[in-house]
């Protein structure tokens, strides 16, 4: 079993943790926090790498709740935006130390701005300036960001719940009792989606999603790129509409999230065309129905608008065996470090210096193979 599925499999566990928390001893945090986004004249939410995906889920609880918010990710808003100082900052970041974040709370310090973080790691940057830090209790994932994803994007929807005034008792028993019910429906899910055609390696992969399963279908996509090592594309569901379906080819394989209450027909008839047209779907939402032409991932019962908490782990899963199909190793990354602490490159210093080594020996023996025919030639001449 690799480390990634076992991280995956402990998902249940942790997300109930969380939930716990956040209603037991961290409640007065989570208010405080609360408090400070309502006060606030301006609210940005943000992250970078997969806490920018929890942010995209999030979002619409906060939108839908009345409260609207400037979504920008850490490095854009960083770079590219003047921050008022009456503003507050909602910073998710698993470390709290990614370049882009550290930079950030420079920046809105020297802004006036209030930073509320949301953090796995109590000696962050974040979690030591944040004015409110949310420390969420969660184990750290072996590689691939699986329960510090899930688990902080929880956190930040019960933040944004909190902030609108919905966050109770019921919705957190509620959300305890989805997360319970999800360690029953993961043997299912493994043995659906290992004796399903859909995850076929070399294949071209686009996910497709609204709402709060926005965030989960782009952190579909980092999965494919991180642990099967292949690309892939992620999109709102509506702007596929408006012109990349021309890519759709037979054989290409799509995910589409459903939301349970919002253009669930108009999707489930997009995911009909896509099937007619040639193409692999899996479907990944609640009370769906069967459909012979599709890979059909039922969640159990989830509260309205808080389905991204659980419906990246079907997505999680997929991505595992297909690493597996492919001979990819999920447990590793080959170039990138497990944190980002500097602005320069793509690979960390030990990397760059074993592939400057490595090309350095390839151009040696290339002048080699290039000047021992021409002294062969001399000789025989």
């Amino acid at each position: 079993m690799t480390r990634f599925l076992k991280d995956i499999l402990r998902q249940p566990n942790e997300l109930g943790r969380v939930i716990d928390h956040l209603t037991g001893a961290g409640r007065r945090t989570l208010d405080c926090a609360a408090s400070t986004v309502r006060s606030a004249r301006h609210v940005y939410l943000t992250g970078i790498g997969s806490s920018w995906h929890a942010a995209l889920s999030v979002r619409p609880l906060f939108q839908l709740g009345g409260r609207p918010v400037y979504l920008q990710d850490a490095a854009e808003l960083c770079h590219f935006a003047t921050i008022p100082e009456d503003a507050a900052i909602v910073v998710i970041s698993r470390s709290g130390r990614s370049v882009e974040i550290v930079n950030l709370l420079t920046k809105a310090r020297e802004s006036g701005a209030t930073v509320v973080g949301i953090t796995n790691s109590a000696e962050g940057t974040l979690a030591r300036e944040a004015l409110v830090p949310i420390v969420v209790p969660v184990g750290s994932d072996h590689a691939i960001s699986v329960n510090t994803y899930s688990c902080l994007a929880a956190t930040a929807g019960a933040l944004a719940c909190a902030t609108v005034g919905s966050f109770d008792n019921a919705l957190a028993a509620a959300l305890a009792h989805t997360a319970s019910d999800v360690a029953g429906v993961l043997p299912r899910w493994r043995g659906q989606i290992s004796e399903s055609a859909w995850p076929a390696p070399d294949s071209s992969y686009c996910f497709l999603a609204r709402g709060g399963s926005l965030g989960s279908c782009h952190e579909a996509g980092l999965l494919w790129e991180e642990g099967v090592k292949s690309p892939a594309t992620a999109m709102g569901t509506s702007s596929f509409r408006h012109g990349p379906q021309e890519m759709i080819s037979k054989d290409a394989r799509f995910a589409i999230w459903i939301d349970r209450h919002r253009m669930r027909e108009q999707d489930l008839a997009v995911a009909g065309d896509l099937s007619l047209l040639g193409a692999s779907v899996m479907l990944i939402g609640q009370q769906l129905p069967e459909d012979g032409n599709a890979l059909v991932l039922s969640l159990p019962e989830v509260p309205a608008d808080w389905q991204f908490m659980i419906d990246v782990i079907p997505a999680q899963l997929a991505a595992e065996h297909l690493a597996q199909l492919s001979g990819a190793d999920c447990d590793s990354f080959r170039l990138c470090s497990y944190i980002v602490e500097d602005d320069f490159g793509l690979m960390d210093e030990e990397v760059r210096v074993a592939k400057r080594a490595s090309g350095n020996q390839a151009r040696e023996q290339g002048i080699r193979g290039k000047v021992e025919p021409i002294e062969h030639e001399e000789m025989d001449s």
